[in-house]
């Protein structure tokens, strides 16, 4: 791994415990503020906390109450975790190291919550004329930034550049 690699590596770690610890100390917050006992407190005219348990995925797609599934999601969240970080060690942009690192501690902060609870801690409700925008969190909010910057990357910087996307 050249010298520059191992930094990009660093800081996609960096940025995955900045988002793990982010995500879990939000957490740790609203199960004490708003879901024991389960309230909600609105903030604005269009945000709330409101406390969630999403024994899903995104948006609670594949939710089910058996005892199994969050193990599998856990596992398919490690699996894909682990693959970005052999991603994250082949980048060579630093735009990408901030992405994967984003997406990676996200995930991992997840994978906590469904092996603790059973389900992810959502609690920021968006609203609009009583169309609410499924809730989410820190985790949430940084894997889907994480995303977008990563096909930013592969789009408009990677194009016509080697697999690491250097740039």
């Amino acid at each position: 791994m050249t010298r520059a690699g191992g930094s990009l590596t660093r800081l996609g770690l960096i940025v995955a415990l900045l988002v793990f610890v982010a995500d879990m100390a939000t957490k740790e917050w609203m199960l004490s503020l708003i879901f024991d006992p389960p309230r909600r407190i609105v903030l604005t005219g269009f945000f709330n906390l409101t406390p969630v348990w999403n024994r899903g995925v995104s948006f609670g797609l594949f939710a089910g109450h058996q005892e199994w599934i969050p193990w599998i999601l856990s596992l398919v969240a490690v699996a894909i975790a682990a693959g970005l970080f052999v991603w994250l060690r082949r980048a060579e942009h630093r735009l990408l190291a901030l992405a994967l690192g984003a997406v990676i501690g996200g995930a991992l902060g997840n994978v906590i919550d469904r092996l603790r609870f059973g389900a992810v801690v959502d609690f920021l409700d968006f609203h609009i004329s009583g169309y609410h925008w499924p809730a989410f969190n820190v985790a949430d909010a940084a894997i889907s930034l994480g995303v977008v910057m990563i096909l930013y990357h592969e789009l408009f910087l990677a194009s016509g550049q080697s697999s690491g996307g250097r740039k």
